[in-house]
C-alpha cells in the first residue's frame, strides 16, 4: 500500500493516489464526449458570416467604421498591446529558469514525438507565414529611409542599425515569447492536466471544473476563434497580394486587379483545405520541413550572391543594437507624442495585434507538436530558435535591399510597395529568370501551412476540443477565412494594408484581456503540479531531517526515509487533501460521472484486462475468420 504522509486513510485521495505522486493526466486518459458545440459554433458562425456579407455588400462602410474605431483605440488602449507582448516574454523566461522549468508538458515518462529539427520547422512554418518574405526586404529598408521617431537621421549608419533593431523587435523575442506562453499553457492543460484542447480549459483554476461548458468559457472560445479568423485572414491577404506581384512579373501583365487576387485566394484556399483535412503529421509536417529548408536556402542564396561582406558585418551589429534598444523600443507609447503614435499604428501596433490574433491557433498547434518536452526546453527553444532564424532572414534580406539602395539601384528608393521589393531584390541576383517561380512556390506553401493549421484548430475549438474535428467544420472555417480576406481586400481598395491593420488591431485588443487572465490561470496550475508538490516536500523533508539529526545525533547522522513524529513530517503544514490539489485527476466518463482509475494497471475500473473474457460462455465462432494454420 502506498504511504501517503500523515494522511493514510484509504480512499482519502482520488484513486488512492497522493497528489504528489500523480504522473500526469493526458486528455486521452479522460472519456471525453466530442462533438460540435452548437452554441460556440452557431453564434460565431452567424457573427462571421454576417460580417462577410456586410463587407462584400458595403466595403466602404466597413472601412469607415474600422478606421474610426482604430483611431480611438490607438489613442486610448494601444498600451494594452505593449503590455501583453511584454508579458509573454518575461513570464516564459521566468518559468524556464524557475522551479517550474523541469515540469514536463505531458506525463512524467512521456517522450517527444518529433525530432528537434521537425519541431522547430513546424513551429516556424505555422508561426510566421508569408511575413518573412513580404516584410523581410522592405521593412528594414523603410526604417532606413524613414527611421522611427526620436532615433536616428535617415540614411545614416545609425539609421541602418536602428532599422535592423526595429525589425528584429517586431519579429523576434516578443512574438515568440507570447506564442510560447499560449502554447505552453495549452500543452500543460491538455497533456499534463487531461483537459480538452480549448483555450477556456486553461481557465479551470479561475472558473472551476469544466469551464468550457459555462457561458464565460464559451465566450473565451468564441473570441479565440474570431481572433484566429481575422489574424489568419490578414496573412492570406498579404500572401495573395505578394503572389499576385509574382504572377504579374512572370506573365508580364501591366496590372493585377482585386479580382485576380481573389482568384488566387480561392485557388490557394482549396489547397490549404485539402492539406488541413490530411492531419498534422502527414500534411503540415512534410510541408513545414520542405518550407524551412527552401527558406534557409533562399536566405543563404542572397547571402552568398549578395553583398556578403556587408551582411557579415551587419549581423552581429544588428543583434547588438537590438539587445541594447529592446527596452527603449518596448517603452514607446502615447507619452512620446503623436509622431510616435502614428509610427506605432503603422507598424508596431499592427504587428502586436497580428501576433496576438494568431496566438490561439499557433499556440494550440505548437502545443500539439511539443508534447513531452519540459517547460524549460519548450520555452527556451520556442523563443530562441525561430528568433535567430528570423534575425538572419531580416538582416540578409533587408541588409541586401539597403545595400542595393546605397548603390542607386531602382525600386530601392522607397517608392516600391512591400510586395515589389522582394522580387526586385532577387532580380539583382543570379538565376533571376527562375527565382520568381521559386518565391511563388514558397509563398504558396507558407500560405497553406499557416492556413491549414488555423482551420483545423478552429474546428477543434468549435468541437469541444476534438483533436480530429469534423472535416466539414474544418472546411467551413477555411471558407470563412477566405471570405474575411476578401472583405479586407475590398475594404482596403488601393490601401489594402491599412484595412488589414485596422481590422486586426480591433480584434486583438479585447483578446489581449483573455491572454492576461490565461496567464494567471496557467501559473496557478503550475503551483499545484505534482512536481511542484514533490519539490515542496523535498525541501521541507531535508530541512526537518537536518534539524532533527542535529538535535538527536549532533554531527553523526545520515538521512533516511521513515514515518516522522506528529508535526515533524514533510507534509505537516501541507494540506495534501485539498480539492485544488486532488480534484483535477479524478477521472470522469462522458457524462461527468466519476470513475475509478488504477494507475498501476493503467486501466479504468470498468475496463477488463485484455486476457479476461467478457463472459464465462465460449465465444461464438466467426465464420469469416481465417485458419491461423
Amino acid at each position: 500500500m502506498r504511504q501517503r504522509g500523515r494522511l493514510s486513510a484509504v480512499g482519502l485521495y482520488p484513486h488512492d493516489l497522493h497528489p504528489g505522486l500523480v504522473p500526469g493526466l493526458s486528455v486521452e486518459d479522460q472519456k471525453n464526449s466530442f462533438g460540435i458545440d452548437k452554441l460556440v459554433f452557431s453564434v460565431t458562425a452567424i457573427a462571421i458570416v454576417s460580417f462577410i456579407i456586410w463587407g462584400v455588400a458595403n466595403p466602404e462602410s466597413v472601412a469607415n467604421v474600422s478606421a474610426s474605431a482604430y483611431a480611438w483605440s490607438m489613442d486610448n488602449v494601444a498600451w494594452l498591446l505593449n503590455l501583453v507582448m511584454s508579458l509573454g516574454l518575461f513570464v516564459m523566461l521566468f518559468l524556464a529558469f524557475s522551479r517550474f522549468g523541469a515540469i514536463p508538458l505531458g506525463k512524467d515518462d512521456e517522450k517527444p514525438e518529433f525530432s528537434r529539427f521537425s519541431w522547430v520547422a513546424m513551429m516556424f512554418g505555422a508561426g510566421i507565414g508569408v511575413g518573412i518574405f513580404f516584410f523581410g526586404p522592405s521593412e528594414p529598408l523603410a526604417y532606413f529611409l524613414s527611421p522611427p521617431p526620436h532615433t536616428a537621421e535617415p540614411a545614416t549608419p545609425a539609421a541602418l542599425h536602428q532599422a535592423m533593431a526595429q525589425s528584429h523587435f517586431h519579429w523576434g523575442l516578443a512574438i515568440w515569447g507570447l506564442y510560447a506562453l499560449v502554447g505552453g499553457a495549452l500543452a500543460y492543460s491538455t497533456y499534463r492536466r487531461g483537459r480538452p484542447s480549448l483555450l477556456s480549459s486553461t481557465y479551470r483554476s479561475l472558473l472551476g471544473s469544466k469551464p468550457h461548458e459555462g457561458i464565460v468559457g464559451r465566450i473565451i472560445d468564441m473570441m479565440a476563434i474570431i481572433a484566429t479568423l481575422f489574424g489568419t485572414a490578414a496573412t492570406l491577404g498579404l500572401s495573395a497580394t505578394q503572389i499576385s506581384q509574382g504572377v504579374q512579373i512572370i506573365s508580364g501583365v501591366s496590372e493585377i486587379t482585386n479580382n485576380i487576387v481573389i482568384m488566387i485566394i480561392g485557388v490557394l484556399g482549396v489547397c490549404f483545405i485539402i492539406s488541413a483535412v490530411t492531419g498534422v503529421a502527414r500534411g503540415i509536417r512534410y510541408l513545414s520541413n520542405i518550407n524551412i529548408t527552401v527558406t534557409l536556402c533562399l536566405i543563404g542564396f542572397v547571402f552568398i550572391f549578395g553583398p556578403s561582406l556587408f551582411l557579415l558585418n551587419l549581423i552581429p551589429s544588428g543583434i547588438a543594437t537590438y539587445i541594447d534598444q529592446y527596452l527603449p523600443m518596448m517603452g514607446k507609447s502615447l507619452s512620446w507624442g503623436q509622431e510616435t503614435i502614428d509610427f506605432q499604428g503603422s507598424w508596431t501596433a499592427f504587428y502586436w495585434a497580428w501576433w496576438i490574433a494568431w496566438t490561439p491557433f499557433v499556440g494550440m498547434f505548437i502545443a500539439r507538436i511539443s508534447r513531452g518536452r519540459t517547460l524549460r526546453e519548450f520555452a527556451l527553444i520556442t523563443i530562441a530558435a525561430p528568433t535567430f532564424i528570423l534575425i538572419l532572414a531580416f538582416t540578409i534580406f533587408g541588409g541586401a535591399a539597403i545595400n542595393f539602395h546605397l548603390g542607386g539601384l531602382p525600386l530601392f528608393d522607397g517608392s516600391a510597395g512591400n510586395e515589389q521589393v522582394l522580387f526586385a531584390l532577387f532580380d539583382q541576383l543570379p538565376l533571376n529568370a527562375i527565382t520568381p517561380f521559386i518565391l511563388i512556390l514558397v509563398l504558396a506553401i507558407f500560405f497553406i501551412t499557416s492556413a491549414d493549421s488555423a482551420s483545423v484548430v478552429m474546428g477543434t475549438m468549435s468541437s469541444k476540443g476534438n483533436p480530429e474535428p469534423n472535416k466539414l467544420v474544418v472546411v467551413f472555417w477555411g471558407l470563412c477565412m477566405m471570405g474575411i480576406a476578401v472583405v479586407m481586400l475590398l475594404a482596403g481598395g488601393v490601401t489594402t494594408l491599412t484595412a488589414l491593420q485596422n481590422l486586426t488591431i480591433l480584434i486583438a485588443l479585447p483578446f489581449s484581456v483573455v491572454l492576461i487572465f490565461m496567464t494567471i490561470g496557467f501559473i496557478k496550475d503550475l503551483m499545484t503540479d505534482p512536481a511542484a508538490i514533490r519539490r515542496k516536500y523535498a525541501a521541507a523533508a531535508v530541512q526537518n531531517a537536518v534539524v532533527r539529526g542535529l538535535e538527536e545525533h549532533g554531527d553523526d547522522f545520515e538521512l533516511s526515509v521513515c514515518t516522522a513524529p506528529d508535526g515533524r513530517g514533510a507534509g505537516a503544514n501541507f494540506d495534501s487533501s485539498s480539492e485544488k490539489l486532488t480534484d483535477w485527476y479524478q477521472r470522469t466518463d462522458e457524462h461527468g460521472n466519476e470513475i475509478e482509475f488504477d494507475h498501476e494497471r493503467g486501466k479504468w475500473s470498468d475496463q477488463e484486462d485484455p486476457e479476461t473474457p467478457k463472459s464465462s460462455e465460449s465465444p461464438e465462432p466467426n465464420p469469416e475468420a481465417k485458419d491461423p494454420v
